[in-house]
């Protein structure tokens, strides 16, 4: 309903107030779409779920690109399709066999929802990814971004994508003072970005976008010069193409000293299972823990192994001292030989252990701060 107190001169003061960036780029959105199609026919980047646009391959790359760069990506993704080439043969997978095949990729999560998908395509969608907004994005996992990036790229919907490169070449190309560091600022990115969107070719738009944003459009020193939208980007033209988008607030990283026992038994080694729930749930580890303040390295050990698996014991040599970052802190990991002195052992903090020989650790699934534990262990066994 119009307001009677608000001239037709006033709202439309208003309305060219509230949205002047976005007005002047759908102005030329033609000659946008255009250039900027253009330049990814010819400068994309190859990858290996570009081959074609099989909707599997395509779900489980944007599964692994979640927080993760293309180049620790592609041996990944060679492997695992050769492994699960198929919604089917993946769903039939046995959930360690699928975390061994994720080992070192980090957020282990992402591999056990692909793994629910996989199940869930096959029993409620006749084993083909669906092609509908409302029915991906009830697949585990899958979020707004991903939902976008799957049916814009394998069936042309039109259906934007929003990601780190795609929010940093929006607000320079707009001077948007967005960074999507609050709800507010992501609807509005999301908005944008919708209004963007060509007819048809939306999945190649929507990956030019990324790929413009990963190796033309830089956070530091981006190659203005190179890029196919210079004479429509409001940052260049402006010389303000540092101070876009707005810088987020550093979150502050925890440092964290964990002991670690590997437990030795008439040539076996003990390792446990993560409990499904929590942080790395489903991976394997040898037992310890975060030292507490005042303890020493052996102190934290005796204490973390007493309470894991009831039992008192002997600390032999230090093997290493490994160190391992995580998106929001790093771990200085302490690992020490160690043997059973005394008690009832009662592993109580698993889902799950065992006693294998060191050449079998190879066989698990485990963290990526245990593979150099391991790669030691094997190594010395042979």
């Amino acid at each position: 309903a119009s307001n009677p107190r608000c001239s037709r001169k006033q709202a439309s003061h208003l309305k060219q107030k509230s949205f002047p960036r976005i007005m002047i780029a759908l102005n030329k959105i033609k000659n946008f779409q255009s250039r900027l199609l253009n330049w990814y026919d010819n400068q994309k980047r190859e990858m290996p779920w570009r081959n074609n646009r099989d909707p599997y391959r395509i779900l489980v790359s944007e599964f692994m690109l979640q927080q993760t760069q293309v180049k620790t990506v592609i041996p990944y993704f060679k492997k695992w399709m050769e492994s699960f080439p198929t919604t089917k043969k993946l769903a039939s997978a046995s959930e360690s066999n699928v975390l061994k095949h994720w080992e070192g990729l980090g957020y282990y999560s992402r591999a056990r929802n692909l793994l629910k998908s996989a199940i869930q395509i096959q029993r409620d969608f006749a084993g083909k990814v669906p092609n509908s907004l409302h029915e991906i994005l009830k697949l585990p996992g899958v979020g707004r971004y991903t939902a976008g990036a799957v049916l814009s790229i394998a069936f042309d919907k039109r259906v934007p994508v929003l990601d780190g490169n795609v929010k940093r070449v929006l607000s320079r190309l707009m001077l948007l003072n967005e960074n999507g560091n609050t709800q507010k600022s992501e609807t509005r990115l999301w908005g944008t970005m919708e209004r963007l969107l060509p007819e048809k070719d939306c999945g190649d738009f929507n990956q030019a976008f990324m790929d413009l944003g990963a190796t033309v459009c830089l956070p530091k020193n981006p190659f203005c010069k190179e890029c196919p939208l210079k004479q429509l980007c409001k940052a260049r033209q402006s010389g303000k193409q540092k101070l876009f988008p707005p810088k987020k607030t550093a979150a502050k990283i925890s440092k964290i000293q964990v002991s670690t026992g590997v437990i030795f038994k008439k040539g076996y080694v003990y390792i446990q299972k993560r409990k499904a729930e929590g942080l790395l749930g489903g991976l394997w580890e040898f037992p310890g823990g975060k030292m507490q303040t005042g303890e020493t390295e052996k102190e934290c050990l005796r204490r973390e192994i007493r309470e894991e698996l009831g039992i008192n014991i002997r600390i032999g040599e230090k093997i290493m001292t490994h160190h391992h970052s995580y998106t929001r802190f790093r771990v200085t990991l302490h690992v020490f030989q160690c043997q059973i002195h005394s008690g009832k052992f009662f592993p109580a903090e698993c889902d799950e252990w065992k006693w294998v020989k060191p050449e079998e650790l190879n066989q698990f699934p485990f963290p990526a701060a245990n593979v150099k534990i391991i790669k030691f262990l094997t190594k010395n066994a042979n």
